[in-house]
């Protein structure tokens, strides 16, 4: 049996969108959380692209001798492509922001992983009042 290839990327953007969730949420590193996180970006534009997909369409540059009624309706529907387009340069942008952020957080904890830093941070809370520690 083959499937479309339009139902395949479907099919593609859900698994990226649900290993990214995944990633997000399960997983203690940071840097693969942020990994997760792209992952989610990533199946949500591979959405957006196959819901502006049109089976035999054109590319929609109205090039000349090409019929009007013909380019009307044979020629995909740019938007989609557009927002994808802002949103890869947005994530890649967001993408860096994260990492550097790891970064610095790395040189002030001296790990990368979420349960070390915030149980760190809720250490210093406790030590800094100590009614805090007692209460559950």
């Amino acid at each position: 049996m083959i499937i479309d290839s339009q139902l395949a990327s479907f099919f593609t953007a859900g698994a990226l969108i649900i290993i990214g969730i995944y990633a997000a949420l399960f997983l203690d590193n940071l840097v693969k959380k942020i990994i997760g996180l792209a992952f989610i970006g990533d199946g949500a534009n591979l959405f957006i692209i196959t819901m502006g997909y049109k089976a035999g369409g054109i590319v929609y540059i109205f090039l000349p001798g090409t019929s009007v009624n013909f380019f009307a309706q044979n020629a995909s529907y740019p938007l989609p492509f557009a927002l994808v387009l802002t949103s890869i340069v947005i994530g890649a942008s967001t993408l860096a922001v994260m990492l550097a952020l790891v970064i610095v957080l790395y040189k002030k904890y001296g790990s990368i992983k979420a349960s070390k830093i915030l149980g760190e941070k809720e250490n210093q809370e406790i030590s800094e009042n100590p009614s805090k520690g007692d209460s559950l």
